[in-house]
């Protein structure tokens, strides 16, 4: 998980959580912790970043999720209530960038309905080495279908009595 972050890895817990308090203080960044509601457990962060109220651009980041709830409903809906919480701030543009080498949170970005937009080369420097980041986003047009989507995909009808996915997120966005 550190390889793709601006920082970490943290050689124990309060170094971790001096970073992040660290990180609160910046104006543009708004941390959220994800709490399965199943049992209480903290099991990720991600953050509000690049917030632009005059571009009305905003951008989901810092994305850091338990192994236990990579690709479930718990991270899913973590992407839906902070996407519709944007778009009813009147936000018209939300944001996803990534490291262009990490092949994973491109995959979840599209999984989410996010659009590719294209790949700033050497956008920034991350720990030592020039970093292409890749641009994906979501149009306050497009939010409506894909608020859809996500509300059928999460629907407990969507899911068996194993919590076994039937139709899976990323043929609901398609169709978006």
């Amino acid at each position: 998980m550190w390889t793709y972050l601006p920082w970490g890895p943290f050689a124990d817990a309060a170094a971790f959580g001096d970073a992040m308090l660290g990180a609160t203080a910046a104006r543009d960044l708004r941390f959220y912790a994800i709490i399965d509601r199943a049992d209480g457990a903290a099991v990720g962060l991600l953050a509000y970043l690049r917030i632009d109220p005059a571009a009305g651009s905003i951008e989901v980041g810092a994305i850091m999720l338990s192994p236990r709830v990579q690709r479930t409903r718990v991270a899913t809906e973590a992407i839906y209530l902070l996407g519709d919480h944007v778009f009813e701030l009147g936000y018209r543009r939300f944001e996803w960038k990534c490291d262009a080498l990490n092949e994973r949170s491109r995959r979840a970005a599209t999984r989410y309905g996010f659009t590719y937009e294209g790949t700033f080369r050497q956008a920034t420097v991350s720990k030592h080495r020039n970093r292409d980041t890749a641009w994906f986003s979501i149009l306050d047009g497009e939010w409506p279908r894909l608020r859809t989507a996500y509300r059928t995909w999460l629907a407990p009808e969507n899911f068996d009595g194993d919590g076994r996915q039937r139709q899976a997120l990323s043929e609901l966005t398609e169709r978006a």
